[in-house]
C-alpha cells in the first residue's frame, strides 16, 4: 500500500482561489452540528420521560445521529442512569437505544 502525504503533496500545484473553493465546498459537506443544550433542557426532558414511563405513554424524540436530526416516535422501555441510555421501543416493537446527550428534544405524542 502507498502511503502518501494526501491533500498536501497537491497544495503546491493549487491557485490559492481553488484552495478557497475546496474549504467552502468542504464546509457545505460538513456533518450538522449538534447543538448545545443546557441543564434545565434535561430536567424537563427528564420530568417527561419519567411521567411518560409511569403512565405507559409514547413519545416523541428528535434526537442527532451521525450528522442527521432524526425522530423516533416510541415508549421509553428502560432508562439506564449509568450509561446515560433509553432504551426505546417503536410502533413495530424494535428497540432502539438513545444515549441521552443525543436528544435535542421529547415532546408527548
Amino acid at each position: 500500500m502507498i502511503r502518501d502525504r494526501g491533500t498536501i503533496k497537491w497544495t503546491a500545484m493549487m491557485l490559492p482561489e481553488h484552495v478557497k473553493m475546496l474549504r467552502e465546498h468542504q464546509d457545505a459537506l460538513d456533518y450538522g452540528r449538534k447543538p448545545e443544550l443546557d441543564e434545565q433542557k434535561y430536567e424537563e426532558f427528564n420530568e417527561t420521560i419519567c411521567f411518560a414511563m409511569e403512565e405507559n405513554q409514547a413519545l416523541k424524540f428528535t434526537y442527532f445521529e451521525k450528522g442527521k436530526v432524526l425522530v423516533l416516535i416510541g415508549y421509553v422501555h428502560y432508562m439506564d442512569e449509568y450509561k446515560k441510555e433509553l432504551r426505546v421501543l417503536n410502533e413495530e416493537k424494535r428497540m432502539h437505544i438513545l444515549k441521552v446527550t443525543d436528544i435535542m428534544d421529547v415532546e408527548y405524542t
